[in-house]
């Protein structure tokens, strides 16, 4: 089985940058082994179950509330497909396998 997870959480009450509480949830989730893409808007991440994609959100809940965070803002994406693995490589190997390099 493979789980997509497309994500962003962040805390909305500490003023217009949160990249400094962001970073401690992207280090969360690179220490988990989990597959994952960072992206502009959000972090993708792919896991085996949807156990596991649920316990990665958490646990980035966990650090944002560590950091003494009050609000949390939070949107989800799952896509989950029985019998695939690899997909976050594989989706887009398969568009670049019909159009050529795309921005990755």
């Amino acid at each position: 089985m493979s789980v997509l997870l497309e994500f962003a959480m962040f805390p909305t009450d500490r003023g217009e940058s949160v990249s400094q509480e962001v970073s401690k949830v992207i280090e969360m989730i690179r220490e988990s082994g989990a597959s994952y893409q960072l992206t502009p808007m959000g972090t993708i991440i792919e896991t085996d179950t949807l156990e596991q994609t649920l316990a990665l959100v958490q646990q980035a809940y966990q650090v944002l509330e560590k950091e003494g965070c009050q609000r949390v803002y939070s949107s989800l994406k799952l896509d989950i497909r029985p019998g695939k693995d690899n997909r976050l490589a594989g989706k887009v190997a398969s568009i670049q396998d019909k159009i050529g390099d795309v921005n990755s």
